[in-house]
Order: C-alpha cells, then sequence, then structure tokens
C-alpha cells in the first residue's frame, strides 16, 4: 500500500498521472473537490457541515477538509492513496502528517513533477479536450486525426477550458509559487520528496513514478 502526493505546478499533468495510477495499480484518488460534493449530497453530519458553509458561499475550513480525508482513509483501500489538489499550504500538509499519525499511516513517497514555465505554457495553451469522452489533445504535439472530431470516440464536441490563456496561467502560476511550492522544501526536509520530468510523454512520466513507488512501497 501507498499513500502519495502528487506535486507539481497547475497544466503538470498530475490529474493525468493519477488517473494511470488509479486504473494500473487500483489506488484511490482523493480529490478534495469530489469529496466535497459527495459530502454535501450524502445528508450526513459532515455533510450538513460541508453545505452550509458552501450555501453560504464560504471556503470549506481546513478542519472539515482534513474531517473528510479522514473518513475516506479510514474506510480503507488497499493499494493506497492519491491526494489530488490537497494539501496546498504549509499548514495543511502539518494537518495531514498529524492526521496521518493518529490513525498509524504514511506517506509513501511525494512526487514532484517538474516543468518548465515557458513549455509549460506551450503546452496549456495549446491543448484541448473532447467533450464527450474527456480525451485531451494538443495543437502542436496531439492534434486530432481529422480535424475536429475525437480520435477515440468520434464526436465533434471538443472544448478549451476558459482559464487556458497565458493570463490565466500566469495568475494561477503566481499563486501556485506563493502557496504551494514552499512544500516542495517542507517535503525534502522529510525525506519524502521525489522528483520525475513533468513535461515528458505520459507514458514516461508514468514510468518514472512507477519506479519510485516500486522503490518505495511496503
Amino acid at each position: 500500500m501507498a499513500n502519495i502526493i502528487l506535486l507539481g505546478p497547475p497544466g503538470a499533468g498530475k490529474g493525468t498521472q493519477a488517473r494511470l495510477l488509479v486504473e494500473q495499480r487500483g489506488m484511490v484518488q482523493l480529490s478534495t473537490g469530489d469529496m466535497l460534493r459527495d459530502a454535501k449530497a450524502s445528508g450526513s453530519a459532515m455533510g450538513r457541515r460541508v453545505a452550509e458553509v458552501m450555501d453560504r458561499g464560504q471556503l470549506v475550513t481546513d478542519e472539515i477538509v482534513i474531517g473528510l480525508i479522514e473518513e475516506k482513509l479510514s474506510a480503507g483501500a488497499g493499494a493506497g492513496f492519491i491526494f489530488d489538489g490537497f494539501p496546498r499550504t504549509l499548514a495543511q500538509a502539518d494537518a495531514l502528517a498529524r492526521l496521518l499519525e493518529r490513525i498509524g499511516q504514511r506517506l509513501s513517497a511525494v512526487i514532484e513533477m517538474r516543468v518548465d514555465d515557458a513549455a509549460l505554457l506551450a503546452r496549456i495553451t495549446g491543448r484541448f479536450t473532447c467533450g464527450n469522452c474527456g480525451e485531451v489533445y494538443h495543437d502542436v504535439t496531439r492534434p486530432t486525426a481529422v480535424p475536429g472530431k475525437c480520435d477515440v470516440c468520434g464526436a465533434t464536441d471538443l472544448r478549451r477550458r476558459a482559464d487556458d490563456t497565458e493570463e490565466s496561467l500566469k495568475q494561477r502560476l503566481m499563486e501556485y509559487y506563493k502557496k504551494t511550492s514552499p512544500l516542495i522544501g517542507y517535503y525534502y526536509a522529510t525525506g519524502d520528496l521525489f522528483s520525475v520530468d513533468g513535461l515528458g510523454a505520459v507514458e514516461a512520466v508514468a514510468a518514472e513514478i512507477s519506479g519510485v513507488l516500486d522503490g518505495e512501497g511496503d
């Protein structure tokens, strides 16, 4: 069993690699957004707390998010968990460490997906997805075989995210460098940090991550 965090700026490919780990290793992806939506719909005591906060238009506290994570971890997952979108700050990293210690679990690895900002900008502003099946394409590196048509499902509903623009990416990178990038030093100090080339081909990045996990597994 391996519990891991994927670290890296927006567009580094964390979501793609998380999906591969779910498919290939049976790990459970703990997405903060998904957990909040599921909790709100569940009607549980924690769900009612989430709903009250979200209905007021307020941000859900770290305490609530940690509570949701604890519920998921306590339910168990044989192959381990991938933390997606959490922690984002040093305070959240401390809270996660306390939770894992309390329930007798640990992090196996924190994997930093290194990227070059200029290359990342080219990647993000050129990408588009199929609105039907979610397949990801790129204007330069992975265009569709038939213009305007998904290679996988044949749909013509190809979309670009509204925030996949140069200005939006620069703002998101600034937020990442201010709040989340300090976690790289934090996890280096704890001895949990490993780095992979986030701008490599999907298969190459997946192989690097597998190498880390196979070396760190229980």
